[in-house]
């Protein structure tokens, strides 16, 4: 079974994006990749733990706050309980994700209607 983290905030503070989680980061590595979740209209970003993946959940809630770093020179961290790790690969990921997605009806109605909203 694979773990997943949700993302419940998120923060531009001098260029930075910082995507805060209320369970535990420590020991995890980014992968740089991201998926995409239509049932629950979150993109997911990869990481790792001991070998085994962990999804990093990016609820719609927050997409408002990703727009706005989008074509930026900016970093990306996930945070919680003083611990941050960067998020290599944020931004390139998802630009493409956002572009297969845009009138792409394989995402579903409801998917494709949210990212062509709000990107």
């Amino acid at each position: 079974m694979k773990t997943k983290l949700t993302v419940t905030n998120a923060n531009m503070l001098e260029g930075e994006l910082i995507l805060e989680t209320a369970e535990s980061i420590e020991g995890l590595s980014p992968r740089g990749q991201m998926l995409v979740d239509s049932d629950n209209l979150s993109f997911i970003y990869l990481m790792e733990k001991d070998e085994v993946y962990i999804y990093i959940s990016l609820p719609e809630e927050i997409w408002g706050d990703l727009k706005n770093g989008l074509g930026q020179p900016v970093n990306v961290f996930l945070q919680s309980n003083g611990s941050r790790v960067e998020m290599d690969n944020f931004y390139n990921e998802l630009e493409y994700l956002i572009e297969n997605i845009k009138g792409n009806g394989n995402y579903g109605d409801e998917m494709v209607a949210k990212v062509e909203s709000i990107f």
